[in-house]
């Protein structure tokens, strides 16, 4: 697995990590339907051998019990893995989450403790401020993190879904490893709102999840009645309704190009994001999807297949919002 730099400050990441989130529960609802833990813990396992020890999590996932799952992995092999966890979802002390936000400096001392436990470690890789608490200013929020580093808790910090203004504030604080948000053929809004070019000009690292549009991209789903009742992804404009099909158009021509070059849609993705000097972070709990996953790093795309790509899914084209109305408040501030 091709490894890269994420940021100026020394973290090393292969080009794939894995995304946790789909592991668990989220407040007692399934995110990508049911999870099996054995299974779970299997691919994590599974992609460490394929060379992808970049496992993101978050104590929003569950909440808690995605970094409780982690550590049952990872027991015995701390040292192999790169771990890297959010915070910002204001969790109360009855671990039940709250949906609000919270980045004052008592709670990231309070969180990472937290999830330091959790993970059963003394050290997280990678901290990131998971929303903007738009009741404290970003560089309060950053500070705390930066006495995090001083302490030894955390080695870099980064940020996710925030505005390129937020991004330069913040990194005059304290340098900033890495920015993750959403980013696909789906949705290429980092491309148009300046983020890129920020996270360039500042020397910082780019990760992006839900790099398969939150499984959309894989094909398997023929119509929105497809997702479970619990399924999260029932809430999101992009797959209700019209858009749904719309969207469903648009992919049908991404299947027809990774036919003809002989690899999966997932792959084809995959490998245009990676070809960007994009970290993807696509979320599974099944071996037999991070090995497909994990074969699309090797992939190479000519010129001319990316401009096809693109062509097919200009920025803007997308049928709906990634996030409802409510939660799309909280992205890019």
């Amino acid at each position: 697995m091709k490894r890269i730099n994420l940021g100026s400050q020394g973290l090393e990441v292969p080009v794939e990590g894995l995304g946790c989130m789909g592991m668990t529960t989220i407040a007692g609802g399934d995110i990508y339907g049911k999870a099996n833990e054995e299974e779970s813990i299997a691919t994590i396992h599974r992609a460490l051998e394929l060379g992808i020890n970049f496992l993101d999590t978050a104590d929003l996932y569950g909440p808690l019990l995605n970094e409780r799952l982690i550590a049952k992995a990872i027991k015995g092999d701390r040292e192999k893995y790169t771990i890297a966890t959010k915070f910002g979802f204001k969790i109360d002390d009855n671990e039940q989450l709250t949906w609000g936000f919270n980045g004052k400096p008592g709670y990231v001392k309070k969180s990472i403790d937290r999830s330091l436990k959790n993970l059963g470690t003394d050290y997280v890789d990678l901290y990131y401020l998971h929303r903007l608490d738009p009741a404290t200013p970003i560089e309060e929020t950053v500070g705390a993190m930066s006495d995090l580093v001083t302490s030894g808790k955390v080695r870099y910090i980064g940020l996710s879904e925030v505005s390129g203004e937020t991004i330069r504030k913040a990194h005059q604080v304290h340098p900033i490893s890495a920015v993750q948000t959403e980013y696909s053929l789906f949705e290429r809004e980092p491309e148009t709102n300046g983020i890129l070019d920020v996270l360039k000009e500042l020397g910082i690292g780019f990760v992006a999840y839900s790099p398969l549009g939150r499984g959309f991209i894989t094909g398997e789903l023929k119509s929105p009645d497809d997702f479970a009742e619990d399924d999260f992804r029932r809430q999101i404009p992009r797959y209700q309704g019209e858009n749904f099909y719309k969207n469903l158009d648009l992919l049908k021509q991404i299947q027809a190009m990774a036919e003809n070059k002989g690899i999966t849609p997932s792959q084809l993705a995959l490998a245009w994001v990676i070809s960007n000097g994009v970290v993807a972070i696509p979320g599974t709990k099944r071996i037999k999807y991070i090995e497909e996953n994990a074969a699309a790093a090797d992939i190479v795309l000519t010129s001319e297949e990316k401009a096809k790509l693109e062509s097919i899914i200009p920025v803007g084209v997308t049928a709906g919002t990634r996030y409802d109305a409510q939660q799309m408040q909280s992205v890019n501030v």
